[in-house]
């Protein structure tokens, strides 16, 4: 039991540090144009989403939760008159899918991949609704008019239907949890398939953007605001990378299974936000999966 609740502690702690770095990160209603007619959206909770205006209509990317939401609406409505014509969702996961409500009641078509759509109706979270559509497979194109946002599936990584929206007119993106500039994995690195993670980011670099609004961001304020680019997801995979080969190099020095959490040092990404409460768990985690198989996993992931 000791153990136990020193890693309830631990989590807790990393929990409260999270919360009080990504409250820091924007306080307030806060949007910003990154792009052309692309503008980032936070109101200071450490969630980040996004909203495009075309020539007729708005996408919004990233519902949240009911407040955000609401929030969002009132932001798109102080830069255009547009109606909102699509939200999109980009996986199962109840912090980052519910809220969609609002904006079905203003008119837009809430969107989620199937795979989400099905664990949501499984798993009805207080507010979650389900969406309006859903589409299946790897990949599904929607013709705004004067821009295309284009819905990548890139398999099992994180959550059930986890989503990469990207706007090639824009040169813009949209990651949510796979990018998380500054900042270690998330405590024990819960619904994370880490190699197939490591796969999706090389994946993602392939993809047509330039900028890109990660959901969760802890560059300092002002930056986070700006999004993320490209070299944030070189660094989430090179992060992954040398977890992996630190691990890898303590199991051949023969230091015990339970000692290598403690003994594994990145002094690299000590200036990440979550390294001192995070890096044992996220070293324990991936030291489990190397040792017992990857989790989750299920054959037809891609």
């Amino acid at each position: 039991m000791p153990s136990l609740a020193k890693y309830i502690a631990a989590l807790s702690i990393g929990s409260l540090v999270s919360a009080t770095l990504a409250f820091a990160a924007g306080e307030g209603d806060r949007m910003r144009e990154i792009g052309d007619g692309v503008y980032s959206f936070t109101i200071g909770e450490g969630n980040h989403s996004m909203f495009v205006v075309g020539d007729d209509s708005v996408a919004v990317f990233e519902t949240f939760h009911s407040g955000h939401s609401q929030k969002m609406l009132e932001a798109v409505r102080s830069v255009t008159d547009k109606p909102v014509k699509y939200a999109f969702i980009s996986h199962n996961h109840w912090d980052h899918a519910s809220g969609g409500q609002v904006f079905s009641d203003a008119g837009a078509q809430t969107v989620m991949h199937q795979r989400a759509a099905d664990w949501v109706e499984a798993n009805p979270g207080r507010d979650t609704a389900l969406p309006d559509m859903t589409w299946f497979g790897n990949r599904k194109d929607i013709d705004m008019g004067d821009f295309t946002v284009r819905m990548h599936y890139l398999g099992l990584n994180h959550g059930l239907g986890m989503t990469i929206f990207t706007i090639p007119e824009r040169r813009a993106a949209y990651i949510a949890d796979l990018v998380t500039p500054n900042r270690v994995m998330f405590a024990v690195v819960p619904d994370f398939n880490i190699g197939e993670w490591e796969r999706s980011l090389g994946e993602i670099l392939d993809l047509d953007f330039d900028i890109a609004v990660c959901s969760h961001n802890e560059l300092p304020r002002d930056a986070a605001m700006n999004g993320c680019t490209r070299s944030h997801v070189e660094e989430e995979r090179q992060y992954i990378r040398d977890l992996r080969n630190a691990i890898l190099a303590e199991l051949q020095k023969g230091t015990g299974f339970m000692d290598i959490p403690k003994a594994v040092r990145l002094p690299q990404y000590a200036h990440w936000a979550g390294y001192d409460a995070w890096l044992e768990m996220n070293t324990l985690r991936l030291l489990t999966d190397l040792w017992m198989g990857p989790f989750p996993w299920v054959p037809d992931a891609r």
